[in-house]
């Protein structure tokens, strides 16, 4: 194998990780600018259905720890 290979054989992780490190930072931003969309009344409607659901859910292991 040439010479001039070996160093680029041993850089090939860390250059592959800070790749990983820059996209993975990069999608990120773009989940944050999605989240914005939680704003919309649709989000707000889904939003309260789910925490009257926890609520029922919580409210229901509390009975049944009582009972035991």
């Amino acid at each position: 194998m040439p010479q001039f290979l070996y160093p680029l054989l041993l850089l090939a992780c860390p250059i592959g990780m800070g790749l990983m490190m820059w996209f993975m930072t990069r999608g990120g931003l773009h989940a944050s600018r999605r989240s914005s969309s939680v704003g919309s009344p649709v989000a707000h409607f889904e939003l309260d259905k789910l925490r009257e659901e926890i609520a029922e859910l919580r409210a229901a292991q509390k009975d049944t720890r009582e009972t035991l």
